[in-house]
């Protein structure tokens, strides 16, 4: 971990070392000294201080895969992990622990949710672990995403659970996909809010935006919402097609994630977009714009652009169509079928031509301004120049050496750029290869020219533009402007050189504005009139009028039935405004008696204010008097206490005047002394100096300079001292006037202070207060060091214990070592035995062979004594045969023993190994030694006796015995659970086709119950109409009685429909809980009987 500084681009000379994996690193908003650090297994706190990082926390309980975190404050953090917890660390601390668990509820469609999540994909959603991909704190919580297509917002509460989940926000499906629910199912990358917090963005692994105001969360009651495109859907993968319009200022895309799209350049708005099955690898559109081929991965389909929908005209067997292109005429279009380039009629989808000559694969082709002529170039590095009407060859130029990716045609077709694999930008014409420009270390791919001639573009694999002059320069003089993440695929401009349209492997389109150097926009000679014609099915246009006569029937007869209603609601309202009167002028009356009720009150309460304020007015009075009293007695004592001050500084004044007087007489004193000694000196020295002249001469020089610094000596000293008491006396007149002023300041400052002790006693409860707690964490604070402390201690006493141990094991592996070089040295010898035993059996064999024929002779040669001798041989033969079992035993018994001992090292050295690596774990550590002393120390005579081996066979065979038992059984058993399985499966397919066939009964009877409402409506409305022919034909003689009859008859038919309506509620309820049983018993059987969903729609 290396901190950089901003402004300088060096490293602050601070490196952590961290050998983990780190997901994400943050510095905190409020302190930018504190950094956050997660990653796989740890979660760590560093601060930056005095030039070095510096750990804050220790990391406690089970280490978690934290994928993301944010700051909530200065102390709080939100982490999130890759099994869908939320952990709040508040000071590197645990503080709070939640796991998100998404329930589906909020997944069903609903018609006034047009772009809702499907119920189906509720099965895949419970499938998938819950996991926290992202997280971003606002002012009341954070927001998370914790499963693909949902983001959750947590606000800030006082309970327990410190932050509630408030709401959930989908994504919506996007209808004009093949599969529209995957759309909700994108992985949530990163989530961001504007600064005023009125929006918030989120960004897919499918490189689509969505935003959600979060203006509506408080208006809405439903917990769950969906989110809506920032602007449009966007291609998700990699654009292979891109084309422009002659006659419309649109173009067309097409891209790997199956889609093909219409855009307009000028509004910067998506027109037309759908969704295919097959992947579509090239796009052109028809110079009218009412038409385009889509190359896709088995057909090229001729597509005709309505104006809601894309339709597919016409398709030819093409496959894996990689280039296309309409002429500028629009008569003609080139589809390319592996190495051969077909020509095809757009009116009557002949082929015409068949271009064949190409050796590798054809990446890119060209129609001149006047269709004569046909450019293309392949893999190989070949560019041919093709004469539509021969159908031949007209020049080429081939360097094998070169890949060619793209081509671009001057406007009067002469020149050819061409750019590819070395790097380069080609200029060809007449066959060869006229200008070459260095791309300096850049692969060019793509290739645009303007229509005039001026300039030329290029894009390179990096994602850059650079825009040159021609003709082109041989040096580094054009301009480069980033634009793309990923390789430039297609790049084309527009008829007016106005617009630069790119396209890239990263899924984005560029339209850029092409300037002159001046800053302005290059001006067209003729303004472009776009067509403004649009595409519309006969079928589409039947069904709009057809709605739109429904329509107008339906508003007619809701006319004349809010005719009707409105007369009767006059009727109504008329009753009621007669009702509200009579009730009014109640009310009237009743609050004029309330009102001189309370007049009356108000007047008593008036006096009795009255009676109060004269009291309290004199209460007033009396407490200014005694204050005026109270400060009156305070200024007589501030007045004592200043005359006392006087006298003090009078007294003050005559005793350092009597100082000064006391000090002079000294003086004089002490110079009269001094002129006396120094008098009778001199006399003495007068005698002495007749003595001796010379001597004294020099001796009175001395004193004479003796005496004046002496003097001068003295005189500085009296100066000082007179200097520093009158000093001393004006410091005192100073602090006098001082005081005096302080008198009157005092008296102001009083009061101040009784109100400032007022508020120091209460700071001083609140520094009490916090003086407790502070104690109290302190107190924490110990606790912890002593336990940190007595944790120290421990770690070093284990640490001895381990290097102790550690030098034991190292003594018994020397010793195991030793007793391994004597077993081996008496292996070695025991093989020596085993030879030599060898040997000399082979030499008895041998001597029994020639026994054997010196006894075969003689015994054929004398019959007599042949009893004897075989009685003999056969005792010989035995005691032999006992010899050769006795060695074999021996034998055996020592490779027994070799083999015991070699298993037991490679056992003691697998345990030590083993015990080493809990070199860190005190505990284990000892625990693993003590097992190794109680293996092969104290049980040392155990293990080397040993078990026999008739032991060890008989304990073999029982646990194979127990095993095969164990097995038998668990094989009865999985037999057993799958007939209960099979029993069970077979009972829930038949509950599941019955339910089905109820659910089609209950629908078909709602469908009847429906027509039946829809026949009493229709009665019901000629019933009404027919009364009210009558109502305007007999309006002048209408009497009460018959229209309370009407009335009647109005009622009861409403009461009919009201009973209807309730049984078709009723059916609705049944349907839904047959569908909720479904729900929760899925069918698991796929040749089912259908559900009659088209009739149900049809009801609907």
């Amino acid at each position: 971990l290396v901190c950089f500084s901003v402004s300088g681009a060096e490293s602050l000379q601070n490196k952590y070392n961290i050998c983990l994996f780190v997901n994400i690193a943050f510095f905190s908003p409020q302190d930018n000294a504190q950094v956050c650090i997660t990653g796989n297994g740890f979660f760590k706190l560093f601060k930056y201080s005095e030039g070095t990082l510096k750990q804050m926390n220790l990391q406690k309980g089970e280490p978690q895969n934290y994928l993301c975190h944010a700051w909530l404050s200065e102390e709080e953090v939100i982490c999130g992990t890759d099994t869908g917890k939320l952990m709040l660390f508040e000071t590197g601390e645990l503080h709070w622990e939640t796991s998100v668990d998404i329930t589906n509820s909020f997944m069903l469609v609903s018609s006034d949710v047009p772009c809702g999540l499907a119920s189906e994909d509720n099965g895949s959603q419970q499938d998938s672990m819950p996991q926290i991909s992202a997280v971003v704190a606002y002012s009341k919580g954070f927001a998370c995403s914790s499963s693909p297509g949902v983001v959750l917002l947590f606000e800030k509460t006082k309970e327990k659970e410190v932050y509630k989940e408030s709401q959930e926000i989908w994504l919506p499906q996007d209808l004009f996909r093949s599969e529209p629910k995957t759309s909700g199912r994108q992985d949530i990358i990163c989530i961001c809010f504007s600064p005023s917090e009125e929006t918030m963005v989120v960004n897919t692994n499918k490189n689509q935006l969505y935003m959600f105001t979060m203006l509506s969360t408080s208006l809405m009651k439903e917990k769950a919402a969906y989110f809506s495109y920032l602007n449009f859907p966007l291609h998700s993968a990699s654009i292979t097609g891109l084309d422009i319009c002659m006659w419309k200022p649109i173009l067309a895309t097409c891209s790997l994630d199956r889609s093909v799209r219409i855009w307009s350049y000028e509004t910067n708005t998506l027109e037309l977009y759908k969704e295919y099955r097959e992947e579509a690898y090239t796009v052109s559109l028809h110079p009218t714009g009412l038409f385009c081929l889509v190359g896709f991965s088995d057909k090229l389909r001729f597509i005709s652009l309505l104006y809601e929908d894309m339709h597919v005209f016409k398709e030819f067997a093409v496959r894996n169509c990689r280039e296309c292109s309409f002429s500028n005429g629009g008569h003609l279009f080139a589809a390319v079928n592996g190495n051969v380039i077909q020509i095809y009629s757009s009116i009557t989808f002949e082929n015409i031509n068949n271009l064949k000559g190409h050796s590798g694969k054809i990446h890119a082709v060209k129609w001149s301004a006047d269709d004569a002529k046909f450019v293309s170039c392949d893999t190989h590095g070949a560019v041919y120049e093709w004469n539509l009407l021969t159908g031949k060859r007209e020049s080429e130029c081939v360097l094998k050496s070169c890949i060619y990716s793209s081509i671009a045609l001057s406007s009067d077709a002469k020149i050819i750029f061409a750019v590819g694999s070395d790097q380069t930008l080609k200029e060809i014409s007449e066959s060869s290869v006229q200008h070459e420009v260095p791309a300096f270390d850049v692969v060019y791919t793509a290739v645009a020219v303007s229509y005039s001639g001026h300039m030329v573009f290029v894009g390179t694999s990096l994602g850059t533009i650079r825009a040159m002059k021609y003709p082109l320069p041989l040096t580094r003089d054009f301009n480069e402007y980033r634009a793309h993440a990923g390789a430039v695929t297609k790049m084309s401009i527009t008829n007016n050189d106005l617009f630069l349209l790119t396209a890239s492997e990263d899924g984005s389109i560029f339209i850029w504005k092409v300037y002159d150097k001046g800053g302005g926009i290059l001006k067209w000679v003729k303004e472009v009139e776009y067509a403004e014609e649009v595409l519309i099915m006969r079928s589409d246009i039947e069904e709009k009028s057809q709605a739109m006569l429904d329509l107008q029937i339906r508003v007619k007869e809701l006319q004349t039935e809010n005719a009707y209603q409105l007369r009767l609601k006059d009727m109504y309202c008329n009753e009621k405004i007669k009702e509200l009167e009579e009730n009014f002028t109640q009310e009237i009356s009743s609050l004029k008696t309330k009102h001189q009720i309370l007049q009356a009150e108000k007047e008593k309460q008036e006096l009795q204010h009255q009676f109060q304020l004269s009291e309290l007015m004199n209460k007033q009075a009396r407490e200014v008097q005694q204050l005026e009293s109270d400060s009156n007695q305070k200024l007589l004592m501030e007045n004592e206490k200043y005359q006392e001050l006087q006298v003090k500084s009078q007294r003050m004044q005559e005793e350092y005047e009597k100082q000064l007087h006391n000090l002079e007489e000294s003086k004089n004193k002490a110079v009269k002394e001094l002129t006396e000694y120094y008098e009778e000196k001199l006399n003495e020295k007068s005698v002495l100096l007749e003595e001796a002249e010379e001597d004294m001469k020099q001796q009175l020089q001395a004193h004479e300079e003796i005496k004046k610094q002496i003097e001068e000596d003295e005189d500085q000293e009296i100066l000082e001292i007179k200097i520093k008491y009158e000093r001393q006396l004006l410091e005192e007149r100073e602090s006098n006037l001082q005081l005096k002023g302080e008198i009157g300041v005092m008296n102001k400052r009083l009061n101040s202070l009784q109100k400032e002790l007022k508020e120091r006693n209460r700071d001083t409860e609140e520094m009490r207060l916090e003086q407790q707690k502070l104690q109290g964490i302190i107190r924490s604070l110990e606790k912890d060091i002593l336990a940190l402390k007595t944790e120290v201690q421990e770690r070093a006493d284990t640490i001895q214990d381990k290097e102790k141990h550690i030098y034991d094991l190292k003594k018994k592996n020397q010793e195991l070592e030793k007793f391994k070089f004597v077993l081996d040295y008496r292996i070695e010898e025991f093989k020596k035995q085993i030879e030599s035993r060898e040997n000399d059996i082979k030499t008895m064999k041998e001597q029994i062979h020639e026994v054997s024929r010196t006894l075969i002779w003689p015994l054929l040669l004398n019959p007599l004594n042949t009893k004897m001798t075989c009685t003999q041989l056969k005792l010989n033969i035995i005691q032999l045969q006992q010899k050769l079992k006795a060695t074999d035993r021996e034998m055996h018994r020592e490779r027994q023993k070799k083999q015991n001992m070699e298993t037991l090292i490679k056992r003691f050295k697998t345990d030590l190994h083993n015990c080493v690596g809990f070199i860190q774990d005190s505990r284990k550590m000892k625990d693993g030694i003590r097992e190794l002393y109680t293996k092969y120390v104290q049980r040392s005579d155990s293990v080397s006796q040993g078990l026999s081996e008739t032991d060890l066979q008989q304990e073999y065979m029982r646990q194979r015995e127990y095993l095969e038992r164990n097995l038998a059984a668990f094989k009865k058993k999985v037999v057993k659970d799958q007939e209960m399985h099979q029993a069970a499966y077979m009972r829930i397919v038949q509950e599941n086709v019955s339910l089905i066939k109820e659910i089609n009964d209950l629908r078909q009877e709602l469908t009847v119950a429906r027509t039946q409402v829809h026949d009493l409506q229709s009665t019901l409305r000629l019933t009404k109409k027919n009364q009210a022919i009558q109502d305007t034909a007999s309006s002048t003689e209408l009497l009460s009685s018959p229209a309370v009859l009407r009335l009647n008859a109005e009622k009861e038919n409403e009461k009919i429909i009201e009973m209807q309506q309730l049984e078709i509620q009723y059916l609705r309820d049944q349907i839904q809980e047959k569908g909720q049983v479904l729900a929760v018993q899925p069918l698991l059987v796929g040749n089912l009987p259908k559900l009659n969903l088209e009739r149900s729609h049809k009801t609907h």
